[in-house]
Protein backbone atom coordinates (compact mmCIF):
# COMPACT_ATOMS: atom_id res chain seq x y z
CA UNK A 1 0.00 0.00 0.00
CA UNK A 2 1.50 3.47 -0.79
CA UNK A 3 3.07 5.42 1.97
CA UNK A 4 2.48 8.94 0.63
CA UNK A 5 5.52 10.22 2.93
CA UNK A 6 5.87 14.32 2.65
CA UNK A 7 8.19 16.11 4.12
CA UNK A 8 8.50 19.87 5.07
CA UNK A 9 12.02 19.83 4.32
CA UNK A 10 12.16 20.95 0.41
CA UNK A 11 15.74 18.38 0.10
CA UNK A 12 14.15 15.46 1.15
CA UNK A 13 10.73 16.34 -0.52
CA UNK A 14 12.93 16.57 -3.38
CA UNK A 15 14.04 13.03 -2.97
CA UNK A 16 10.70 11.93 -2.07
CA UNK A 17 9.05 13.11 -4.95
CA UNK A 18 11.96 11.43 -7.20
CA UNK A 19 11.53 8.07 -5.08
CA UNK A 20 7.32 8.32 -6.20
CA UNK A 21 8.34 8.65 -9.79
CA UNK A 22 11.07 5.93 -9.77
CA UNK A 23 9.04 3.32 -7.70
CA UNK A 24 5.63 0.92 -8.29
CA UNK A 25 4.23 2.94 -5.24
CA UNK A 26 3.10 -0.73 -3.34
CA UNK A 27 3.91 -3.52 -1.53
CA UNK A 28 6.42 -5.57 -3.75
CA UNK A 29 8.08 -8.78 -2.10
CA UNK A 30 10.98 -10.26 -3.58
CA UNK A 31 14.64 -9.93 -2.78
CA UNK A 32 15.71 -9.11 -6.06
CA UNK A 33 15.11 -5.44 -6.57
CA UNK A 34 16.66 -4.78 -3.09
CA UNK A 35 19.53 -7.36 -3.79
CA UNK A 36 20.28 -5.12 -7.09
CA UNK A 37 19.84 -1.89 -5.35
CA UNK A 38 22.39 -2.91 -2.51
CA UNK A 39 25.01 -4.57 -5.07
CA UNK A 40 24.91 -1.08 -6.69
CA UNK A 41 25.88 0.40 -3.69
CA UNK A 42 28.34 -1.71 -2.89
CA UNK A 43 26.65 -4.07 -0.40
CA UNK A 44 26.47 -1.74 2.53
CA UNK A 45 24.49 -4.84 4.53
CA UNK A 46 27.04 -6.95 4.38
CA UNK A 47 28.87 -4.74 6.76
CA UNK A 48 26.50 -3.09 9.49
CA UNK A 49 26.95 -3.65 12.79
CA UNK A 50 25.80 -7.17 14.88
CA UNK A 51 21.63 -7.25 13.92
CA UNK A 52 18.52 -7.77 15.71
CA UNK A 53 16.49 -9.23 13.55
CA UNK A 54 12.69 -8.86 14.42
CA UNK A 55 9.48 -9.79 12.88
CA UNK A 56 5.88 -10.70 13.67
CA UNK A 57 2.29 -9.45 13.56
CA UNK A 58 1.74 -7.47 16.02
CA UNK A 59 4.87 -5.93 19.18
CA UNK A 60 7.70 -6.12 16.68
CA UNK A 61 7.84 -2.63 17.08
CA UNK A 62 7.68 -3.03 20.50
CA UNK A 63 10.45 -5.87 21.27
CA UNK A 64 12.59 -3.41 19.07
CA UNK A 65 12.08 -0.69 21.76
CA UNK A 66 12.91 -2.95 24.38
CA UNK A 67 16.39 -4.01 22.69
CA UNK A 68 17.11 -0.46 22.06
CA UNK A 69 16.28 0.70 25.51
CA UNK A 70 17.99 -2.62 27.36
CA UNK A 71 21.54 -1.75 24.79
CA UNK A 72 21.07 2.10 25.33
CA UNK A 73 21.27 1.36 29.63
CA UNK A 74 24.16 0.19 28.93
CA UNK A 75 25.68 2.83 26.98
CA UNK A 76 25.73 0.95 24.16
CA UNK A 77 25.15 3.08 20.60
CA UNK A 78 22.16 1.51 18.77
CA UNK A 79 21.02 1.69 15.00
CA UNK A 80 17.23 1.01 14.63
CA UNK A 81 15.21 1.08 11.41
CA UNK A 82 11.40 0.81 11.92
CA UNK A 83 8.29 1.06 9.75
CA UNK A 84 5.88 2.80 9.43
CA UNK A 85 6.73 6.08 10.51
CA UNK A 86 4.12 8.19 12.43
CA UNK A 87 4.96 12.16 11.78
CA UNK A 88 8.02 12.70 9.65
CA UNK A 89 9.83 10.21 7.28
CA UNK A 90 13.04 10.74 9.55
CA UNK A 91 11.12 8.25 12.60
CA UNK A 92 11.94 5.00 10.57
CA UNK A 93 16.21 5.66 10.45
CA UNK A 94 18.04 6.21 13.55
CA UNK A 95 21.32 6.62 13.47
CA UNK A 96 22.91 6.03 16.44
CA UNK A 97 19.82 6.24 18.89
CA UNK A 98 19.03 9.83 17.20
CA UNK A 99 16.51 10.46 14.51
CA UNK A 100 18.09 11.20 11.31
CA UNK A 101 18.50 14.79 10.09
CA UNK A 102 16.76 15.79 6.90
CA UNK A 103 20.20 16.88 5.67
CA UNK A 104 21.34 13.41 6.04
CA UNK A 105 17.85 11.91 5.13
CA UNK A 106 18.23 13.68 1.69
CA UNK A 107 21.90 12.53 0.93
CA UNK A 108 21.11 9.05 1.45
CA UNK A 109 18.02 8.68 -0.54
CA UNK A 110 19.41 10.64 -3.21
CA UNK A 111 22.69 8.65 -3.75
CA UNK A 112 20.14 5.26 -3.79
CA UNK A 113 17.88 7.02 -6.51
CA UNK A 114 20.95 8.08 -8.46
CA UNK A 115 21.62 4.16 -8.79
CA UNK A 116 18.29 2.95 -8.88
CA UNK A 117 17.02 3.37 -12.40
CA UNK A 118 15.52 0.06 -13.92
CA UNK A 119 15.57 -1.97 -10.99
CA UNK A 120 11.75 -0.50 -10.01
CA UNK A 121 12.10 -0.47 -6.61
CA UNK A 122 9.45 0.10 -4.05
CA UNK A 123 9.24 2.93 -1.78
CA UNK A 124 10.22 0.22 0.94
CA UNK A 125 13.15 -1.43 -0.37
CA UNK A 126 14.36 2.28 -1.35
CA UNK A 127 14.52 3.35 2.32
CA UNK A 128 15.76 -0.14 3.50
CA UNK A 129 18.98 0.29 1.23
CA UNK A 130 19.00 4.14 2.70
CA UNK A 131 18.74 2.79 6.13
CA UNK A 132 21.56 0.32 5.14
CA UNK A 133 23.76 2.86 3.63
CA UNK A 134 23.74 5.05 6.67
CA UNK A 135 24.34 2.33 9.24
CA UNK A 136 27.57 0.88 7.22
CA UNK A 137 28.84 4.26 7.35
CA UNK A 138 28.38 5.49 10.83
CA UNK A 139 29.96 3.14 13.58
CA UNK A 140 27.66 1.73 16.27
CA UNK A 141 27.43 -1.50 18.64
CA UNK A 142 24.10 -2.65 17.39
CA UNK A 143 21.37 -2.59 14.74
CA UNK A 144 17.67 -3.45 15.42
CA UNK A 145 16.11 -4.15 12.37
CA UNK A 146 12.27 -4.86 11.78
CA UNK A 147 10.99 -6.72 9.33
CA UNK A 148 8.33 -4.49 7.00
CA UNK A 149 5.76 -7.45 6.11
CA UNK A 150 6.36 -10.85 6.50
CA UNK A 151 9.68 -12.05 6.80
CA UNK A 152 11.26 -14.66 4.17
CA UNK A 153 10.56 -12.06 1.00
CA UNK A 154 10.58 -8.80 2.88
CA UNK A 155 13.18 -6.26 1.68
CA UNK A 156 15.42 -6.73 5.29
CA UNK A 157 15.70 -9.65 4.93
CA UNK A 158 18.97 -9.76 2.36
CA UNK A 159 20.68 -9.86 6.05
CA UNK A 160 23.03 -12.76 6.02
CA UNK A 161 24.55 -12.86 9.85
CA UNK A 162 22.59 -11.31 12.01
CA UNK A 163 23.09 -11.92 16.25
CA UNK A 164 19.46 -12.96 16.67
CA UNK A 165 16.26 -13.06 15.19
CA UNK A 166 13.00 -12.84 17.01
CA UNK A 167 9.13 -13.02 16.22
CA UNK A 168 6.41 -11.98 18.27
CA UNK A 169 3.01 -12.35 17.97
CA UNK A 170 1.66 -13.71 15.31
CA UNK A 171 -1.96 -13.59 13.62
CA UNK A 172 -3.94 -12.65 10.74
CA UNK A 173 -2.91 -9.91 8.64
CA UNK A 174 -1.82 -8.49 5.06
CA UNK A 175 -3.64 -11.81 3.79
CA UNK A 176 -3.20 -10.84 0.21
CA UNK A 177 0.79 -11.18 0.44
CA UNK A 178 1.21 -13.75 3.68
CA UNK A 179 -1.62 -16.14 3.18
CA UNK A 180 -5.51 -16.04 5.13
CA UNK A 181 -3.82 -18.77 7.91
CA UNK A 182 -1.96 -18.77 10.59
CA UNK A 183 0.54 -21.56 9.71
CA UNK A 184 0.97 -19.67 6.07
CA UNK A 185 1.41 -16.19 7.79
CA UNK A 186 4.01 -18.19 10.63
CA UNK A 187 5.51 -19.84 7.61
CA UNK A 188 6.46 -16.56 6.14
CA UNK A 189 7.59 -14.58 9.22
CA UNK A 190 9.79 -18.29 9.84
CA UNK A 191 11.62 -17.03 7.03
CA UNK A 192 14.14 -14.68 8.88
CA UNK A 193 15.82 -17.67 10.44
CA UNK A 194 19.75 -17.79 9.49
CA UNK A 195 22.32 -19.88 10.11
CA UNK A 196 24.43 -19.28 13.43
CA UNK A 197 21.37 -17.14 15.17
CA UNK A 198 18.99 -18.41 17.03
CA UNK A 199 15.36 -17.95 16.42
CA UNK A 200 14.05 -16.78 19.28
CA UNK A 201 9.59 -16.76 19.28
CA UNK A 202 6.90 -16.17 21.56
CA UNK A 203 4.69 -18.88 22.61
CA UNK A 204 2.69 -20.06 19.39
CA UNK A 205 -0.07 -22.87 19.41
CA UNK A 206 1.15 -26.53 18.83
CA UNK A 207 -0.02 -26.60 15.17
CA UNK A 208 2.85 -23.95 14.35
CA UNK A 209 5.43 -25.59 16.17
CA UNK A 210 6.17 -27.98 13.31
CA UNK A 211 6.34 -25.00 10.95
CA UNK A 212 9.26 -23.20 13.34
CA UNK A 213 11.00 -26.39 13.93
CA UNK A 214 11.04 -26.94 10.00
CA UNK A 215 13.00 -23.13 9.61
CA UNK A 216 15.23 -23.18 12.02
CA UNK A 217 16.24 -26.71 10.43
CA UNK A 218 16.37 -25.50 6.83
CA UNK A 219 18.37 -22.76 8.40
CA UNK A 220 20.27 -24.85 9.79
CA UNK A 221 19.81 -23.29 13.52
CA UNK A 222 18.06 -23.59 17.07
CA UNK A 223 14.48 -22.66 17.77
CA UNK A 224 14.02 -21.02 21.05
CA UNK A 225 10.65 -20.53 21.78
CA UNK A 226 8.76 -19.27 24.88
CA UNK A 227 7.20 -22.32 27.00
CA UNK A 228 10.26 -24.43 26.54
CA UNK A 229 13.64 -22.45 25.81
CA UNK A 230 12.05 -19.60 27.93
CA UNK A 231 9.16 -18.18 29.53
CA UNK A 232 7.65 -15.40 31.32
CA UNK A 233 5.39 -14.06 33.64
CA UNK A 234 4.13 -11.66 36.08
CA UNK A 235 4.07 -12.29 39.65
CA UNK A 236 3.38 -9.70 42.44
CA UNK A 237 3.58 -6.49 40.02
CA UNK A 238 7.40 -7.48 39.04
CA UNK A 239 8.50 -9.28 35.54
CA UNK A 240 9.81 -12.83 35.94
CA UNK A 241 11.78 -14.39 33.32
CA UNK A 242 13.61 -17.41 33.46
CA UNK A 243 15.55 -19.43 30.64
CA UNK A 244 18.81 -22.50 31.06
CA UNK A 245 20.85 -19.30 32.01
CA UNK A 246 19.02 -18.29 34.96
CA UNK A 247 15.76 -15.97 36.11
CA UNK A 248 15.69 -12.13 35.91
CA UNK A 249 13.29 -10.45 37.52
CA UNK A 250 12.36 -6.65 36.76
CA UNK A 251 9.73 -3.99 36.72
CA UNK A 252 6.81 -4.13 34.65
CA UNK A 253 7.03 -2.16 31.55
CA UNK A 254 6.52 1.23 31.38
CA UNK A 255 4.80 0.72 28.05
CA UNK A 256 0.83 -0.03 28.73
CA UNK A 257 -0.92 -2.95 28.43
CA UNK A 258 -0.02 -6.78 29.71
CA UNK A 259 0.53 -7.05 26.17
CA UNK A 260 4.11 -5.53 26.76
CA UNK A 261 5.09 -7.93 29.26
CA UNK A 262 5.98 -10.69 26.60
CA UNK A 263 7.03 -7.97 24.33
CA UNK A 264 10.14 -7.31 26.80
CA UNK A 265 10.22 -11.06 27.42
CA UNK A 266 11.05 -11.54 24.19
CA UNK A 267 13.63 -8.49 23.72
CA UNK A 268 15.09 -10.17 26.98
CA UNK A 269 15.61 -13.69 25.70
CA UNK A 270 16.63 -12.44 22.38
CA UNK A 271 19.20 -10.61 23.96
CA UNK A 272 20.50 -13.39 26.29
CA UNK A 273 20.56 -15.75 23.60
CA UNK A 274 23.33 -13.68 21.39
CA UNK A 275 26.94 -13.08 22.25
CA UNK A 276 27.83 -10.08 19.83
CA UNK A 277 27.05 -7.37 22.05
CA UNK A 278 27.05 -9.10 25.90
CA UNK A 279 25.07 -6.83 28.51
CA UNK A 280 25.02 -6.75 32.51
CA UNK A 281 22.24 -8.00 33.91
CA UNK A 282 21.64 -4.42 34.93
CA UNK A 283 20.59 -3.22 31.55
CA UNK A 284 17.74 -5.66 30.97
CA UNK A 285 16.37 -4.45 34.81
CA UNK A 286 16.66 -1.16 33.31
CA UNK A 287 14.70 -1.47 29.99
CA UNK A 288 11.19 -1.88 30.99
CA UNK A 289 11.30 1.52 32.56
CA UNK A 290 13.19 3.23 29.47
CA UNK A 291 11.47 1.16 26.72
CA UNK A 292 9.08 4.40 24.73
CA UNK A 293 7.32 3.33 21.67
CA UNK A 294 4.83 5.62 20.61
CA UNK A 295 0.96 5.08 19.61
CA UNK A 296 0.71 2.10 21.41
CA UNK A 297 -1.87 3.11 24.57
CA UNK A 298 -0.56 6.20 24.45
CA UNK A 299 -1.63 8.45 27.07
CA UNK A 300 -1.93 11.38 24.75
CA UNK A 301 -1.32 15.25 26.48
CA UNK A 302 -3.72 18.17 26.79
CA UNK A 303 -2.30 19.45 23.14
CA UNK A 304 -3.87 21.96 20.91
CA UNK A 305 -6.20 19.14 19.31
CA UNK A 306 -7.87 17.83 22.73
CA UNK A 307 -7.74 21.06 24.67
CA UNK A 308 -11.67 21.09 24.42
CA UNK A 309 -12.01 18.03 25.96
CA UNK A 310 -13.54 18.52 29.78
CA UNK A 311 -11.07 19.35 32.48
CA UNK A 312 -9.95 15.56 33.73
CA UNK A 313 -10.95 13.35 30.70
CA UNK A 314 -7.99 10.34 29.78
CA UNK A 315 -7.27 9.53 25.79
CA UNK A 316 -5.14 6.92 24.77
CA UNK A 317 -3.70 6.53 21.20
CA UNK A 318 -3.11 2.95 19.38
CA UNK A 319 -2.78 2.78 16.03
CA UNK A 320 -3.16 -1.50 16.70
CA UNK A 321 -5.65 -2.58 13.16
CA UNK A 322 -5.72 -6.29 13.41
CA UNK A 323 -7.59 -9.00 15.78
CA UNK A 324 -4.84 -9.77 17.79
CA UNK A 325 -3.97 -5.66 18.52
CA UNK A 326 -7.62 -5.79 18.92
CA UNK A 327 -7.73 -7.90 21.57
CA UNK A 328 -4.58 -6.59 23.65
CA UNK A 329 -5.93 -3.21 23.48
CA UNK A 330 -9.93 -4.26 24.43
CA UNK A 331 -7.84 -5.83 27.52
CA UNK A 332 -6.37 -3.04 28.80
CA UNK A 333 -9.25 -1.59 29.00
CA UNK A 334 -10.59 -3.10 32.30
CA UNK A 335 -13.54 -2.08 34.29
CA UNK A 336 -11.49 -0.46 37.14
CA UNK A 337 -9.11 1.32 34.18
CA UNK A 338 -12.85 2.42 32.92
CA UNK A 339 -13.88 4.03 36.37
CA UNK A 340 -17.45 2.95 35.75
CA UNK A 341 -17.50 4.72 32.11
CA UNK A 342 -17.17 3.45 28.57
CA UNK A 343 -15.27 4.86 26.32
CA UNK A 344 -15.54 7.41 23.38
CA UNK A 345 -13.87 5.64 20.36
CA UNK A 346 -12.82 7.44 17.55
CA UNK A 347 -11.62 5.41 14.57
CA UNK A 348 -10.54 5.34 10.93
CA UNK A 349 -9.13 2.19 9.75
CA UNK A 350 -7.73 1.12 6.36
CA UNK A 351 -10.03 -0.50 3.79
CA UNK A 352 -7.80 -3.63 3.79
CA UNK A 353 -8.53 -4.33 7.55
CA UNK A 354 -11.06 -6.55 9.53
CA UNK A 355 -13.13 -3.93 11.39
CA UNK A 356 -15.30 -6.48 12.78
CA UNK A 357 -12.15 -8.50 13.80
CA UNK A 358 -10.51 -5.80 15.43
CA UNK A 359 -13.71 -4.37 17.65
CA UNK A 360 -15.05 -7.39 18.53
CA UNK A 361 -13.27 -7.63 22.13
CA UNK A 362 -14.52 -3.67 22.76
CA UNK A 363 -17.94 -5.02 22.60
CA UNK A 364 -20.03 -3.41 25.55
CA UNK A 365 -16.63 -0.67 26.67
CA UNK A 366 -17.64 1.38 23.97
CA UNK A 367 -20.49 4.52 24.42
CA UNK A 368 -20.50 6.12 21.18
CA UNK A 369 -18.45 5.65 17.95
CA UNK A 370 -16.48 8.73 15.57
CA UNK A 371 -15.87 7.04 12.32
CA UNK A 372 -12.77 9.28 10.73
CA UNK A 373 -11.60 9.22 7.40
CA UNK A 374 -7.71 7.97 7.25
CA UNK A 375 -6.39 10.63 4.76
CA UNK A 376 -4.03 9.53 1.90
CA UNK A 377 -5.76 6.00 2.17
CA UNK A 378 -8.51 4.24 1.26
CA UNK A 379 -10.55 3.37 4.04
CA UNK A 380 -13.85 2.11 5.58
CA UNK A 381 -16.63 4.18 5.21
CA UNK A 382 -18.83 5.67 8.21
CA UNK A 383 -21.64 3.66 7.18
CA UNK A 384 -19.19 0.25 8.46
CA UNK A 385 -19.00 1.50 11.82
CA UNK A 386 -22.14 2.58 11.71
CA UNK A 387 -23.18 -1.05 11.20
CA UNK A 388 -21.59 -2.04 14.25
CA UNK A 389 -22.53 0.19 16.22
CA UNK A 390 -25.83 -0.59 15.39
CA UNK A 391 -25.67 -4.29 16.67
CA UNK A 392 -24.06 -2.72 20.16
CA UNK A 393 -26.99 -0.52 20.52
CA UNK A 394 -24.88 2.77 20.33
CA UNK A 395 -24.72 5.47 18.04
CA UNK A 396 -22.14 6.22 15.70
CA UNK A 397 -21.13 9.91 14.18
CA UNK A 398 -19.11 10.82 11.08
CA UNK A 399 -16.82 13.12 10.87
CA UNK A 400 -14.58 15.08 8.55
CA UNK A 401 -11.22 15.49 10.73
CA UNK A 402 -10.15 14.92 14.23
CA UNK A 403 -10.84 18.65 15.54
CA UNK A 404 -14.37 17.83 14.58
CA UNK A 405 -14.82 14.60 16.33
CA UNK A 406 -12.83 16.05 19.66
CA UNK A 407 -15.22 18.90 19.68
CA UNK A 408 -18.74 16.02 19.13
CA UNK A 409 -17.15 14.13 22.05
CA UNK A 410 -17.02 17.23 24.26
CA UNK A 411 -20.27 18.68 23.26
CA UNK A 412 -21.56 15.33 24.05
CA UNK A 413 -19.77 15.26 27.42
CA UNK A 414 -21.26 18.64 28.62
CA UNK A 415 -18.64 19.04 31.10
CA UNK A 416 -17.91 15.29 32.69
CA UNK A 417 -14.41 14.56 32.12
CA UNK A 418 -14.37 11.03 29.41
CA UNK A 419 -12.30 8.45 28.55
CA UNK A 420 -11.43 8.57 25.06
CA UNK A 421 -9.41 6.25 22.68
CA UNK A 422 -8.43 7.16 19.06
CA UNK A 423 -7.08 4.09 16.61
CA UNK A 424 -7.61 1.66 14.26
CA UNK A 425 -4.63 3.07 12.00
CA UNK A 426 -1.11 3.91 12.43
CA UNK A 427 -1.45 6.59 9.44
CA UNK A 428 -4.57 7.99 11.89
CA UNK A 429 -2.23 8.18 14.68
CA UNK A 430 0.52 9.75 13.29
CA UNK A 431 -2.47 12.43 12.05
CA UNK A 432 -3.10 12.51 15.55
CA UNK A 433 0.43 13.28 17.02
CA UNK A 434 0.63 15.62 14.50
CA UNK A 435 -2.33 17.85 15.21
CA UNK A 436 -1.69 17.79 19.14
CA UNK A 437 2.01 18.36 18.72
CA UNK A 438 3.44 15.52 19.86
CA UNK A 439 5.86 14.98 17.93
CA UNK A 440 8.16 11.55 18.08
CA UNK A 441 11.75 11.43 18.78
Amino acid sequence: MADHAVSDDPQVQAQLDRLWSLSPGADVLGLERITRLLERLGDPHRALPPVFHVAGTNGKGSTCAFLRAAMEADGKSVHVFTSPHLVRFNERIRISGQLIGDAQLSRYLERVLDIAEGVNASFFEVTTAAAFLAFAEHPADACIIEVGLGGRLDATNVLTDPAVCGIAQLGIDHQAFLGDTLEKIAAEKAGIAKAGAALVTQRYPETLHPIMQAAADAASTLWINQGEGWDAAVYRNRLHYRDDLGRLDTPLPRLAGAHQVQNAALAFAMLRHQDAVPLPEAALKAAPLWAHWPARLQRLEHGPLLAPLPEGSTAWLDGGHNAGAGEAIGAYFTADRLEGQKLHLIIGMLANKEVDAFLAPFAGKIAHIHALPVPGHEHHPAERFAAIAGQWGIGCTAHAEPGESIRAVTNAAGGTPVKLLIGGSLYLAGEILRLNEQLPD
